[in-house]
């Protein structure tokens, strides 16, 4: 329980930072992330790759999708469903877009599943250990897992803006770090133990 307390003043904290910054400063600087981490995330032509589309004062990952569609990534969303758990589908240029819950849109439910071999991840708070806090649901922890059962481990990749870095973020055991982040001053792997 303390830990959860914790995470989430720390959450409350930070979103109040991000929250600070005006629209065209979060445009620049999701801009800037993106043209940094397409020069350092390699993958095949054809990887499934999940992006999301950001909600409130989150970093703006479209234009480093944009990028990855160009390069041949497979482009996927993620979509709540029965508000417990998430399904990534095929994000296809031209395709109806409905909303999948937590204030996002995604594709419909005619629209192919598929599983991300890269992850594009949206938190509140992080570390440069990989450590994050998301919004508190737990989705996306839940969604890896799932994928870990299915023999799949994805590389996850954690987007924020510099000011939503913190020193430690406090972990609880179903907490699963990020391989990387992307901000607006770079593409830096975690300094996972």
């Amino acid at each position: 329980m303390y830990a959860q307390k914790v995470k989430s003043e720390l959450r409350e904290l930070i979103l109040k930072k991000r929250d600070g910054m005006d629209a065209e400063q979060r445009i620049d600087k999701s801009i800037a992330a993106a043209e940094l981490a397409n020069q350092h995330i390699e993958f095949d032509p054809g990887t499934v790759i999940s992006g999301f589309f950001p909600i409130k004062s989150e970093i703006d990952p479209r234009p480093l999708m944009d990028y990855f569609r160009v390069r041949g990534a497979v482009l996927c969303l993620p979509v709540i469903i029965d508000k417990t758990k998430i399904i990534f589908r095929e994000l296809v240029r031209g395709a109806e877009l409905i909303d999948t819950g937590f204030g996002t849109l995604g594709p419909a439910d005619d629209v192919r599943l598929v599983d991300p071999g890269i992850m594009l991840v949206p938190l509140s708070v992080f570390d440069r250990k990989g450590g994050r806090i998301g919004y508190g649901a737990g989705y996306y922890d839940q969604a890896i897992s799932h994928l870990a059962e299915k023999g799949i481990t994805p590389v996850t990749i954690g987007m924020a803006f510099d000011c939503q870095q913190y020193d430690l973020v406090p972990q609880e055991p179903h907490d699963i770090a990020m391989n990387a982040m992307i901000t607006e001053s770079g593409y830096r792997k975690s300094d996972i133990d």
